[in-house]
């Protein structure tokens, strides 16, 4: 008998009909001969709530309690949603990250998996339940309650598909599946019937915020079949994502997201002499800042210095500003500015690699339509461009015509799809 990973995000157990919603499709998929095993996310806003609580109450509330505060909105929708299957006539029961057996790094809000005894959950597996898992929380050494930060239940789910070597881990959300482009902006945007695990991670570093990427790279490191489907269209099988050697890739391009949720922060007049740059991301690192774009112009030859850009998330912000008078320590910088008026256009394609000229028609596309380019960083399947935000529809309308990524399916499987 296999095993399925089911995860539902907040919107799929917003209220009580949606989570009776969620006990169907657990049913149905118990009732096609699986193991179930189901990770729910707290209900609607209810995380968002419970931080805006804590804050009202403290400027800055203790990390060890803002996990322990955290963590019970997934347990209310474990235990609803149990009971839920329950009543429509399945044996279920529902279990927190520790006793579902998770256990991460001592961190809290943003611990990682390090290991799952699934002792309990397959012991529950072989007497025929449907085993429900609070997502986003683990324990840590000394039985501390930790949570694993954004997407984080998207990280349970794979994780938990991983150690008990599930034959495949569904994520449903209000999302139908993975698309060319968000098409909230581009209306002909096309689903994918399959995209790779490469493909995915880079979407989701770039903005495309359909999975978390710490969930997508578990999975193609364990070759997890993953599939993005719908919690309120359960017949449709939604996306799914695999390794690029099972798939033949017809285009160049597969997939475009638009990222507003980033600031570009600009250190000037650095001294052009070893170790600064080493000194000044050791205290960003320091600082758990993660930086993703980064340009270091060429030196002036008057001043010997040069001016060092990156990127970081703009729910990061208080967090540098708390630092700038350590960076000016480290580099004795003239000033430091901050441009929040950014957004991040990304084109992804494992197609990309070897094949020259994708860089160029990129750069021609958003040039004819009078946008320039502030910085741009590039791996082997992604090109990613920084540009005023109000560009972002325009640049994504054409750079999805210019890669025709509002036409036909850009990326099919060899022969059929493999049973999954």
């Amino acid at each position: 008998m296999s095993i399925i990973v089911q995860k539902f995000g907040g919107t799929s157990v917003a209220d009580t009909e949606k989570i009776r919603n969620v006990a169907h499709a657990a049913i149905l998929e118990k009732e096609l001969g699986n193991d179930v095993v189901v990770v729910v996310s707290a209900m609607g806003h209810t995380t968002d709530g419970l931080i805006k609580l804590a804050h009202e109450l403290s400027s800055h509330p203790s990390e060890r309690e803002m996990d322990m505060l955290m963590s019970t909105g997934e347990q209310v929708s474990m235990s609803l949603l149990a009971m839920a299957i329950q009543e429509q006539g399945h044996d279920s029961i529902s279990l927190t990250g520790a006793q579902a057996g998770i256990k991460t790094e001592p961190a809290h809000m943003c611990a990682r998996i390090i290991d799952i005894d699934t002792t309990r959950i397959n012991k529950h597996l072989k007497e025929g339940k449907i085993v429900i898992v609070a997502g986003f929380q683990g324990i840590c050494e000394g039985n501390e309650i930790t949570t694993l930060g954004r997407g984080g239940s998207d990280t349970t789910a794979v994780a938990l598909a991983c150690a008990l070597k599930a034959k495949r881990c569904d994520i449903y959300s209000d999302v139908e599946a993975v698309y060319t482009a968000d098409p909230r902006v581009i209306k002909t945007a096309q689903k994918l019937k399959v995209i790779s695990y490469e493909e995915m991670l880079e979407l989701a570093r770039v903005g495309a915020n359909v999975l978390h990427p710490r969930s997508v790279e578990t999975a193609m490191l364990n070759d997890m079949p993953m599939r993005v489907r719908s919690s309120f269209k359960l017949d449709d099988v939604g996306t799914l994502i695999i390794g690029a050697d099972k798939m033949e890739l017809n285009k160049p391009v597969t997939g475009l997201a638009c990222d507003t949720s980033q600031v570009r922060i600009i250190i000037c007049d650095v001294q052009d002499k070893p170790g600064n740059a080493a000194r000044l991301f050791n205290l960003l690192a320091d600082n758990n800042l993660s930086v993703d774009m980064i340009i270091q112009s060429y030196a002036r030859k008057a001043t010997n210095t040069n001016d060092i850009a990156f990127t970081i998330s703009k729910n990061d912000l208080d967090k540098f500003n708390s630092i700038k008078d350590k960076i000016n320590e480290i580099v004795n910088a003239s000033n430091i500015f901050v441009d929040d008026d950014i957004v991040k256009v990304s084109v992804v394609g494992a197609g990309m690699i070897d094949r020259p000229g994708i860089a160029a028609k990129m750069f021609d596309t958003l040039a004819r339509e009078n946008i320039n380019i502030k910085m741009i960083s590039t791996s082997e399947i992604k090109i990613s461009c920084l540009a005023e935000k109000k560009y972002s529809d325009a640049a994504a309308r054409a750079l999805c015509k210019a890669f025709e990524l509002d036409g036909a399916s850009v990326a099919d499987v060899k022969g059929d799809l493999p049973d999954v």
